[in-house]
């Protein structure tokens, strides 16, 4: 059984529960902007965030005390956070070849 959060981890708990919604979004905004604009930049940055969200999935599993197979669990979200844009920008890519923007251009 999990133990419950300690009572002064509360708001760091929350805070790091906050910072993984946002850095996965951020993540995800910086991919679809890299592939869009083909800019470096904004791949340095998708980058920086899904290395802050992992670091936020690494306090939140601390403080919540997830050992064992939750651990896996968070690994695995991880792991979904990173290829989920990819496959999301080869699906969009593949179902909308007219559109000017795509991965493969002699198409």
């Amino acid at each position: 059984m999990i133990d419950a959060v300690a009572p002064q981890d509360f708001v760091l708990t929350f805070t790091s529960s906050a910072l993984i919604v946002l850095f996965g979004a951020g993540y995800a905004a910086c991919f679809a902007w890299s592939r869009i604009s083909r800019r470096s930049g904004f791949t340095i940055a998708a980058g920086f965030c899904y290395i802050a969200l992992a670091c936020s999935v690494g306090v939140l599993s601390g403080l919540a005390h997830l050992g064992g197979s939750w651990r896996i669990v968070s690994g695995l979200m991880l792991l979904g956070y990173l290829l989920a844009p990819y496959g999301i920008w080869r699906l969009c890519s593949a179902s909308h070849p007219s559109h000017p923007i795509q991965d493969h251009p002699e198409r």
